[in-house]
């Protein structure tokens, strides 16, 4: 059977490893097992969550409502934007596939950062588009306004905080790049981290009302996977202008969101409460890290997100560590895969971080 030749040139993105897959190898039991792998909350979600989810499970038999406009409403208030400039999507990931479907094919050019979330290249791959990359690890916009002069992407993608790294851009800094580049350019400014970014430093803060107040050319990408911790309900959202949006809504299919993630991201998103503490609590337990990564000489990348990265050692290799933390059920990102000696650790409670300081401290 012959399938579309695409296919060949595009490797499947690997999520972090899954607790079930850990005590089926390891034979590790579950209570035993950590994962610091994935970015998300810890802490889960709010009670109100749980609360509102389990009052509406009597209606699962019936399809979502497709309008999705009690998240729309709730969205359009957080954000000060009208329901036009929303486009929902399960999980970012697939907004960032209507926008590289949308925008870009085989003649075209797509421009992102040396090291960044790999379903950018992923969904390029789909339409047969080139990846132009930078060589800077962390955002230099200099150089991408040089290779945008150059190339004239289609798309180009700035993801701030930077997944996996956890640097940001500065606010300013990126306004006046985008005022550069031609409206034919679309700029996704990814903020899958920014309720992180913005409670530590102010001026990363990208208001999405403020972007498309003044472009056309950019969408703004957040999430519930993250700071809300719903993960598991897989919402996501795109704010552009309602040009934009009404084209990105022409791939967009029916029903793509179930009834109890519409539910769950609409009362998350009222509880800032929550997630205000879920936030403090993360920078919190993150200057432990950074206590860690000093007394072991490991660098560390300052991060404006619910992670960190720690760069390895010569001599020590970042595939081989995260291995042996996995035997012994700690699980974490390795980032060998994009060219670095590191690996990434989401920021979990006390007790998570105090074992993974624990296995780290005799494995490294």
């Amino acid at each position: 059977m012959k399938f579309n030749k695409l296919l060949e040139n595009i490797k499947t993105y690997e999520a972090g490893k899954p607790i079930e897959l850990v005590v089926r190898e390891f034979g590790i039991e579950p209570k035993d097992i950590v994962k610091l792998a994935s970015n998300e909350n810890p802490y889960g979600c709010s009670p109100k969550v749980k609360e509102a989810v389990g009052d509406i499970i009597a209606s699962m038999a019936l399809y979502p409502d497709d309008s999705m406009i009690k998240l729309k409403n709730a969205l359009s208030a957080n954000f000060n934007v009208k329901d036009e400039n929303i486009i929902i999507g399960s999980g970012s990931d697939q907004v960032i596939e209507f926008i590289v479907h949308a925008k870009a094919n085989s003649q075209s050019k797509i421009l992102i950062n040396s090291v960044t979330f790999a379903m950018y290249q992923i969904y390029a791959a789909h339409v047969g588009a080139e990846i132009v990359r930078t060589q800077s690890q962390k955002h230099d916009l200099d150089e991408f306004y040089e290779l945008y002069k150059e190339h004239k992407p289609e798309i180009i993608f700035l993801c701030t905080p930077n997944n996996p790294t956890g640097d940001a851009i500065d606010a300013k800094e990126m306004f006046n790049f985008i005022k550069k580049i031609d409206n034919d350019t679309l700029v996704v400014v990814d903020g899958a981290y920014m309720e992180y970014a913005q409670k530590k430093d102010i001026s990363k803060k990208v208001a999405p009302k403020d972007l498309i107040q003044e472009f056309e050319n950019v969408i703004y990408l957040g999430t519930f996977s993250k700071a809300y911790g719903l993960g598991g309900m897989r919402v996501g959202y795109g704010i552009s202008s309602s040009k934009t949006i009404k084209e990105l809504y022409k791939l967009r299919p029916p029903f793509n969101i179930t009834t109890l993630s519409l539910e769950a991201a609409s009362v998350a998103l009222e509880d800032k409460e929550f997630v205000e503490k879920c936030i403090v609590d993360s920078f919190e337990q993150m200057k432990r890290y950074e206590e860690f990564a000093n007394v072991q000489k490991l660098d560390i990348i300052e991060s404006y997100t619910n992670f960190v990265t720690l760069c390895l050692n010569e001599g020590q290799n970042s595939s081989q560590f995260a291995n042996k933390l996995l035997k012994r059920g700690m699980i974490v990102r390795d980032l060998s895969g994009y060219g670095m000696n590191a690996i990434r650790v989401t920021v979990g409670t006390k007790e998570q971080n105090d074992r993974f300081f624990e296995l780290a401290t005799e494995l490294i």
